[in-house]
């Protein structure tokens, strides 16, 4: 609408509009900003004097400005406040994408403490401040069991070794070789400041072999030290940063399918399908392909399956899929398949605490 359409005689939708100094009022913006979110597309005033270029709102543009006013302090991009502006008439809509901001937001947070998380590790190093950690040696035992599978090779660009991660009455252990990532957390007593620690798998595996009961683990900068009764191992944690793994980590998806499968009739099935033969570094190993039947169960594709349709299989090296296996226990466990590029992640059916990632093969 025009300025000129506005002021016929009989038009009252001047009166009913507000100037931008009202505006900027009553919305929590300033007129400059105002002026900025004009100029973007993002909030076109009602009317503009075509003389002195004065802007004028109505009352549902000085609501759209009250929201762009919450969404700015949060900062949420331009981009995404024009959109937000242009479903105003649909609060669902709105809704949707507070919650997406949101969950970027909280992400956000969850990458900045976990890089402080490394900053304090490293001030540490200077204090040679220690974190103890009392916990059942059964259930340390167990959560190495899961994990010592990905644990990488000596002639691996990442050293052999398991991290072992304190949180909040927690120890999470992870194991990674680059091509697959264990994650297994068990509950535990934790004194002292939040420990980042990745020790060689010689030490991890001498400390799996401590006697049942409770076990006691020191954790600095400069070693490590776990006693169980009066057997006592220790060593010295490789010095590197370890990867940030929970960038990694899954995040649910609308379309990850999730299977559940019995682990000793899926051994039996991997055992007699057929395999893709790949090579890596002149080493040659199998592939399995796996996709869905029409019911949506786990099915064993070929290669010209795969070849025919690559978004409709995941294909994994089949011996790590195996061990993955292994590492899972017998029983029911959960494949989540998330598409052509995205790792299989492997899971304990009913156990959220320990999974494991394989990188999918490409074709």
């Amino acid at each position: 609408m025009t300025l000129q359409q506005v002021e016929t005689p009989g038009s009252d939708t001047v009166s009913e509009t507000r100037g931008i100094g009202d505006a900027a009022r009553a919305s929590g913006l300033s007129v400059s900003a105002l002026r900025y979110y004009d100029g973007a597309g993002v909030l076109v005033p009602a009317v503009v004097d075509p003389v002195t270029g004065y802007r004028r709102y109505t009352a549902e543009q000085i609501t759209a400005a009250r929201l762009i006013a919450g969404l700015r302090r949060v900062g949420m991009p331009v981009a995404d406040i024009a959109q937000a502006v242009q479903n105003l008439s649909d609060p669902s809509r709105v809704r949707g994408r507070l919650a997406a901001h949101l969950a970027r937001l909280e992400a956000g947070l969850a990458d900045a403490r976990r890089e402080l998380l490394r900053l304090h590790a490293l001030l540490d190093l200077e204090e040679n401040l220690m974190t103890r950690l009392t916990l059942s040696t059964t259930a340390l035992c167990a959560a190495l069991d899961a994990v010592r599978f990905a644990a990488a090779a000596a002639t691996d660009p990442i050293p052999p070794g398991v991290l072992f991660e304190t949180g909040e009455g927690m120890l999470t252990l992870v194991t990674t070789d680059r091509y697959r990532l264990a994650v297994a957390t068990v509950p535990a007593e934790v004194e002292g400041p939040p420990a980042r620690r990745f020790l060689p798998l010689d030490l991890a595996d001498d400390i799996h072999g401590l006697p049942a009961g409770r076990v006691t683990l020191d954790l600095a900068a400069d070693r490590a030290r776990a006693q169980a009764g009066d057997v006592i191992v220790e060593g010295k944690p490789i010095e590197m940063d370890f990867p940030d793994y929970r960038r990694l980590l899954p995040v649910p998806a609308e379309g990850t399918r999730r299977i559940a499968v019995d682990t000793a009739a899926l051994r039996e099935r991997l055992a007699a399908a057929p395999v893709v033969p790949r090579e890596h570094d002149g080493q040659p190993y199998p592939v399995s392909v796996l996709g869905l039947d029409p019911a949506g169960s786990l099915r064993l594709g070929t290669e010209g399956e795969w070849e025919a349709d690559r978004d409709a299989h995941v294909a994994v090296n089949r011996e790590f899929l195996l061990q993955a296996l292994d590492a899972g226990g017998p029983g029911q466990l959960v494949l989540e398949l998330d598409g052509p590029l995205r790792p299989l992640a492997v899971r304990v059916a009913g156990d959220d605490t320990r999974f494991s990632l394989l990188m999918p093969v490409r074709p």
